[in-house]
């Protein structure tokens, strides 16, 4: 048991660091790693605590102005909804079922960043947009506690600056941990077992957080971050293998 915790908080500073390197990316590293060794739905819920913290210092670090509340308001808000009546659905799918779906969400979130840029999305659609991928991220992030897809395809597709990214990505998810942890804790699979755990593991996150702000400064992103999502590709697609044979 204290090797298996260890080996955790090893993903945590893994993910954290990702995370703090490019703004995103937290729970999908962890969800991604820690099913390989433990069951799917444990490992959904004990990102719950990492994301939450961990965006929250994020929003603290960059700052967030009333004018990014109102920007992202409308998707905010679809999300957060959509997130928490998600969340009761997570306990009643199947472990394969489960599997399925957070390979899919990585595939997705791989392939994505992988295209490069999308087409740019024009002032007139962005509310309809906003919409769209708040209701993608709700129901996405209820079921596998990732979220990112559609949130970073929505930024990316309105030409979203690098700081404002951060920023942006930032308050979103911290706003999507909210519902995240009340709807995991209403639906029992946030309890006496799981939420010490996830709440140890914040440390390793912000750990890993900060080592990544260092690399951020350091290092050609672009290089890494196409490596990030090669890999990203491997494990969502050996988690669509796990789940089908």
């Amino acid at each position: 048991m204290i090797e298996q915790t260890l080996l955790i908080g090893v993903v945590f500073v893994i993910a954290g660091t990702i995370k703090g390197t490019f703004g995103i990316g937290l729970p999908t590293v962890s969800v991604a790693l820690l099913s390989q060794f433990i069951a799917p739905h444990a490992a959904v819920t004990l990102v719950v605590f990492p994301i939450l913290v961990s965006n929250i210092w994020q929003v603290i670090r960059m700052g967030v102005s009333a004018d990014t509340l109102r920007r992202y308001g409308l998707l905010c808000v679809v999300m957060m909804i959509c997130l928490f009546l998600t969340t009761f659905v997570t306990a009643l799918v199947s472990t394969d079922a489960l599997l399925m779906i957070i390979g899919i969400a990585i595939v997705i979130f791989a392939v994505t960043s992988l295209m490069g840029r999308v087409p740019a999305l024009p002032d007139r659609l962005d509310k309809p947009a906003q919409i769209g991928a708040g209701v993608g991220a709700g129901i996405l992030g209820g079921l596998t506690s990732i979220w990112a897809p559609p949130v970073v395809t929505y930024l990316v597709a309105r030409r979203t600056e690098k700081d404002e990214f951060v920023r942006a990505s930032g308050l979103i998810l911290a706003l999507g941990g909210i519902p995240l942890a009340l709807g995991f804790w209403q639906a029992g699979l946030l309890n006496g077992e799981t939420a010490p755990i996830s709440a140890m593991m914040v440390v390793p996150a912000l750990i890993g957080f900060s080592l990544g702000e260092v690399i951020r400064r350091r290092m050609d992103g672009a290089v890494f971050r196409k490596a990030l999502m090669w890999m990203f590709l491997a494990l969502g697609l050996n988690m669509l293998r796990a789940s089908l044979f």
